[in-house]
């Protein structure tokens, strides 16, 4: 299951994106965890220190070797070089699944051991220096759209993408990737209004769209969202100490967590689950195909000097039973 948490900045994104991580590993579930905003804080909701989440590699800088890993003998892809972030898979590329070893893992993911459980956190890369007024945020996080267009991931399986902020998230084919979103949402008119911008951007594509209220304080808050978005309002997530504790580099065992947010976390989880009997591998590949040939229509084959329409493998469907083996 491929879940993305996404929101307004400060809307508590990352630190929800951080509390489900805990949950699945307490539960023994295999997860990775991908910190695509370009403000890194995931591996620090996670518990890593300055010092360990400042060494964590960037995908964006590996992905040359990524795109090479993947390409495998994909005919349609003779070089790695003409791969751009919405490259399909085809026949003969390499598929990237939630529990094996691959040079991909190696060289980008790092094992956190949290909750009795261990989980894989990958990072797409802070802005550096070098990229001040010279670069997209879309080259940093081109790369996690590579990889999830190359993942195969069961019911069993999870990934858990800690997405950009605000509607940026919409501004690549990477939101029609996931399994489910979940919309973190303050009680707020500004908030609100944000749900609002996400769920028109969403419902073109059939995108599984829940919101988490947080920061939720009372009862009038509660009364607020259920007026404000309706149906879409899965769970709220009030104050927590034991946040507070862990934002202090004072974490607990998740067991000690507020009962009423366990609780949220845990339905989380089941409406996550709840959407694997709707999977349809055949359209997800086809709006993966649709954005591809958005971007080389548009400037793709234009800046690589050739026709990357022609990467599209007609034949070709992403599914649990893999079409494409590694070489």
């Amino acid at each position: 299951m491929k879940i993305a948490f996404v929101g307004k900045g400060g809307s508590g994104k990352t630190t929800l994106s951080g509390l489900f991580v805990r949950h699945l590993a307490a539960a023994r579930v295999p997860t990775i965890a991908v910190d695509a905003d370009i403000n890194q804080h995931l591996g620090a909701a996670l518990g890593m220190d300055e010092a360990e989440a400042a060494a964590m590699p960037a995908m964006g800088a590996e992905l040359p070797l990524i795109k090479d890993y993947l390409r495998g003998t994909n005919p349609r892809v003779p070089s790695a070089d003409l791969m751009i972030k919405t490259t399909p898979p085809g026949t003969g590329s390499r598929l990237i699944r939630v529990t094996e070893d691959n040079p991909v893992f190696d060289a980008c993911a790092r094992p956190l051991s949290l909750e009795d459980g261990s989980v894989r956190l990958l990072a797409t890369g802070p802005f550096t220096e070098s990229d001040l007024g010279v670069s997209c945020y879309h080259s940093k996080t081109g790369a996690v759209e590579l990889f999830l267009n190359h993942l195969v991931d069961g019911r069993e399986e999870y990934v858990v993408v800690d997405m950009t902020a605000g509607s940026d998230s919409f501004a690549s084919g990477m939101f029609t990737r996931f399994d489910m979103t979940f919309l973190v949402v303050e009680p707020t008119k500004k908030g609100t209004a944000v749900y609002r911008q996400y769920k028109e951007y969403a419902r073109d594509f059939g995108v599984p769209l829940r919101v988490v209220g947080n920061k939720v304080q009372n009862e009038d808050d509660r009364d607020f969202l259920r007026a404000e978005t309706g149906p879409d309002l899965l769970v709220t997530v009030g104050h927590s100490d034991w946040v507070r504790a862990m934002e202090k580099g004072r974490p607990g065992a998740l067991t000690e967590l507020e009962p009423e947010n366990a609780e949220a976390l845990r339905r989380l989880h089941s409406a996550a689950d709840g959407t694997y009997a709707h999977r349809d591998w055949e359209r997800y590949t086809q709006q993966m195909v649709h954005f591809h040939l958005r971007n080389a229509e548009s400037w793709a084959s234009e800046r690589v000097g050739a026709d990357l329409a022609a990467q599209v493998d007609p034949d070709f469907v992403l599914r649990e039973t893999p079409q494409a083996q590694p070489v």
